[in-house]
């Protein structure tokens, strides 16, 4: 009894009233615990706890679909910046800086687990290396397929760039709106969020700054 109440109190009690869905005998539902459910069958226990009948048609499938778009929407989790970059660094005698602007991306909010998107702006003055351009969108797509806040994407973009090739500087913006302000809490549509991480030249040279904060600025 008492690790049927332990049960009771992980799953709730109307998982125990639906144990023909997570057991097939009594006596295995006394073994559950939440780490022996498949994902699927915790996104199913969680529909039931909206209200909604998961042995419905249009349900009967969703779980497996959720756990499929879960893993997409976090795969950034499996990737490392090091296997991201690798082959796409070269030796270039350029000292100028390289700028790729208007970058999309899609995050999930960490606190709400809904989405934020928008634009990443990424410049770096190298010294000696440059990095393959597709990468560079390729590194916002690792950071951002997490559980993030735009805060931490935004650092976290900029460190890899400087420890992959260690620039005279690099900066980075992000432009994004999100959801958890838009259709829930506030309920503001319009509002965006604006983060920047300056390193190196763009941080300590005013003209350095501005030159990238103009290009980023300009149309086309």
């Amino acid at each position: 009894m008492q690790e049927r109440e332990a049960l009771r109190l992980k799953l709730g009690d109307r998982s125990l009233e639906r144990s023909t869905q997570l057991a097939t005998t009594p006596d295995s539902l006394e073994e559950i615990t939440l780490a022996s459910l498949s994902t699927e069958n915790l996104y199913r226990e969680l529909l039931s706890r909206l209200g909604e009948d998961p042995t419905r048609d249009g349900l009967l499938d969703t779980p497996k679909r959720m756990v499929k778009s879960m893993e997409f929407l976090t795969r950034g989790y499996t990737m490392d910046a090091n296997e991201v970059l690798h082959n796409a660094l070269f030796d270039v005698e350029y000292d100028e800086m390289v700028i790729v602007k208007d970058i999309e991306f899609y995050s999930m909010c960490e606190h709400h687990l809904l989405p934020f998107f928008g634009k990443a702006h990424i410049a770096y003055v190298p010294s000696g290396k440059v990095i393959g351009l597709s990468k560079i969108p390729r590194l916002v797509d690792m950071f951002s397929r997490r559980l993030q806040v735009q805060e931490r994407l935004t650092r976290e973009i900029a460190e890899a760039i400087e420890q992959a090739i260690n620039p005279q500087g690099v900066a980075v913006i992000l432009e994004a709106e999100h959801l958890c302000m838009m259709m829930r809490g506030v309920e503001k549509q319009h509002s965006t969020t604006t983060t920047s991480a300056m390193r190196g030249v763009f941080k300590e040279h005013q003209t350095t700054r501005h030159e990238f904060l103009s290009l980023v600025r300009r149309n086309g």
